[in-house]
């Protein structure tokens, strides 16, 4: 009974927590808008939050997925395609583990397991988003290499984005 109870608490203080860091960044961003004389809804800084926290998230992952390709290919001497898949698999797990607790309002009603599959399954529709547009833009229609990736770039971001927000969250 007592384990119970001091769980729900820790669940509570953590919940706490996350919420007035929530809201310090909310309050952050509203000056940095006022000093800027820049008129932003509620609800529209909220979202302005989401997706500034859900860069940041994403460029960590980034870096640990290009941390460990490059340790593993150059250092490792590991195969290129299967430093590749090692470290995408690491920065996926790694970004919906972050994405869960810094960025989206998660909807408890699904499983934990549904939630890690549905996350997978898009983040590996991006890959393939990705490899298509760079396959071909710059194999078939001979477009400079890092403009297409950067574009790919970002319309895989604007994918991701809009995907787990509708399925990782509640009520959308």
């Amino acid at each position: 009974m007592s384990n119970k109870i001091s769980k729900l608490t820790r669940t509570k203080i953590k919940k706490e927590k996350t919420s007035q860091e929530k809201d310090q960044t909310k309050s952050q961003l509203q000056e940095l808008l006022k000093e800027k004389n820049i008129s932003v809804a509620s609800n529209q800084i909220d979202l302005l939050v989401q997706i500034f926290k859900f860069i940041i998230v994403g460029g960590i992952a980034t870096l640990i997925d290009w941390v460990i390709y490059f340790i593993l290919y150059k250092i490792v001497k590991l195969n290129p395609l299967y430093a590749n898949i090692i470290s995408f698999s690491i920065s996926v797990v790694y970004n919906y583990i972050a994405s869960c607790k810094y960025v989206f309002k998660v909807d408890t009603s699904k499983s934990k397991s549904r939630r890690f599959i549905e996350f997978i399954t898009f983040a590996l529709i991006g890959l393939l988003i990705n490899e298509l547009l760079i396959f071909g833009l710059v194999t078939k229609l001979k477009w400079n290499a890092m403009l297409v990736k950067i574009i790919a770039t970002a319309i895989v971001m604007v994918f991701n984005f809009v995907t787990r927000k509708k399925f990782l969250e509640k009520n959308n």
